[in-house]
């Protein structure tokens, strides 16, 4: 299962239903916040995965506490959202608040629920994630390569598949930014996905932090 299915799918879904029934978010915002989030989460495991520790640690939570279940159990989404707090805290370190912030501004989705929305969100992906690494059978040593196999994959079916507007945001993000735009072109997407509404920041923000994870760096 490719990350767009993830998303796109009934796990994706569930998620949404779950967040909107709680937070009163309407679900197209809960699924442009998912489709930003989830690559952005995956980059930064890639990037630590880079540590030989950070990739040890990642590998042994993976095979302790993330074996997909997660994936076909909606029941988990909720029961899990404090250890998604924490996974997210490990995950971005000092630049969270920066993120969640970055991320509220693009979304308009207030920053007292994005927080909790990603919380439900970072037990499904690091699911995601220890499924496939099940299914590559791969050690700490092979993990970057299966997060950036992840990631590409995405990329590539986002741009292939131009019918879902999810698949555009993916595409941009995953893209470095594809639309024609004079700010920046996550917001457009967004704006688009969102019934035109949303905040237009223009040009840095959550887009430079993901050209600048994304883009090639």
């Amino acid at each position: 299962m490719s990350l767009i299915d993830l998303l796109t799918g009934n796990t994706g879904n569930e998620v949404a239903q779950q967040a909107e029934n709680k937070f009163g978010i309407s679900r197209n915002q809960v699924l442009a916040l998912l489709a930003v989030a989830a690559p952005l989460i995956i980059s930064y495991l890639r990037k630590k995965s880079q540590d030989s520790n950070e990739a040890e640690a990642l590998n042994n939570a993976l095979d302790r506490d993330h074996d997909g279940s997660i994936l076909n159990d909606s029941s988990q989404l909720e029961a899990r959202q404090a250890e998604g707090g924490s996974i997210l805290s490990h995950i971005f370190g000092g630049e969270k608040q920066t993120v969640e912030n970055q991320l509220s501004q693009n979304t308009g989705i207030s920053i007292d629920k994005i927080g909790p929305i990603l919380a439900m969100l970072a037990p499904v992906i690091m699911g995601y994630i220890g499924k496939e690494k099940q299914q590559s059978n791969v050690g700490a040593g092979g993990l970057g390569d299966l997060l950036g196999g992840i990631l590409g994959n995405a990329s590539n079916q986002a741009q292939a598949q131009q019918s879902n507007p999810l698949n555009d945001i993916l595409g941009s993000v995953l893209g470095g930014g594809q639309s024609q735009s004079s700010g920046n072109p996550l917001n457009d997407i967004l704006g688009s996905v969102l019934g035109g509404g949303g905040n237009q920041q223009q040009g840095g923000g959550l887009g430079s932090i993901l050209g600048n994870l994304l883009g090639g760096k």
